[in-house]
């Protein structure tokens, strides 16, 4: 069962959220906040597979929401993921370093909602190729070096491989494809890679390959 947690200041979006994940046999919304800093102490209590985040919100905005669910060990298991009405833009982009495992856009058609769960669920990062050409084009106009470098050093060179593949939006059949390996052990070298880097979720080895350098827009 899929334990979701929706957090949006909008009652009749949650409601309509709530609505569509109500009707699934995997799927359990187990609780509702209207902004962040409620969000946050019912992800405490409840510690759902998902929580879903609105961006803007009072009290306590999604990008510090995600921020302080990324930062507590307890809550490692949740995955964020960031509902927003613009698309990729500022606040999303931020949300991603703060944590989160992707966004939806909240117009969304209902059945891909419901896949964009499952797949965040399973601790696949919600990010399309489009959008991960999003990311790289804020590392061509504002890069940032924030010296991870040196912890990919601890990488073996068929992880470094597999983090570069990730962070070109590839999913671990299409990255098995390219690296002529299994499926299965091309999501070994991701989950190491994600262990060995601290990282969450798929989107944080995006933004730790671009901020490394590992990946850079001349190689696309």
């Amino acid at each position: 069962m899929i334990r979701v947690l929706l957090v949006d200041d909008q009652p009749l979006l949650r409601s309509g959220f709530r609505a569509l994940l109500a009707v699934e046999e995997d799927i359990e919304v187990v609780a509702e906040a209207a902004d962040g800093q409620e969000g946050l102490a019912l992800a405490r209590q409840h510690l759902p597979d998902i929580a879903l985040i609105d961006i803007q919100m009072p009290v306590m905005d999604g990008i510090e929401a995600t921020r302080r669910i990324a930062a507590d060990p307890t809550l490692a298991g949740v995955h964020v993921v960031i509902l927003t009405n613009y698309g990729f833009d500022e606040h999303v982009f931020n949300a991603l370093r703060a944590g989160a495992a992707g966004f939806l856009v909240k117009d969304i058609e209902p059945e891909d909602f419901l896949h964009a769960v499952r797949v965040a669920a399973r601790g696949d990062a919600l990010l399309a190729p489009s959008i991960t050409r999003k990311l790289i084009n804020r590392y061509v106009t504002e890069p940032l070096h924030m010296g991870a470098d040196a912890d990919l050093k601890g990488l073996t060179n068929r992880e470094r491989e597999a983090v570069a593949l990730v962070a070109h939006g590839l999913s671990n059949d299409e990255i098995a494809d390219r690296m002529v390996i299994s499926p299965l052990t091309a999501k070994t070298h991701i989950n190491r890679a994600m262990t060995k880097l601290h990282a969450r979720d798929r989107a944080q080895l995006v933004v730790l390959a671009y901020e490394s350098g590992l990946v850079t827009p001349r190689n696309r």
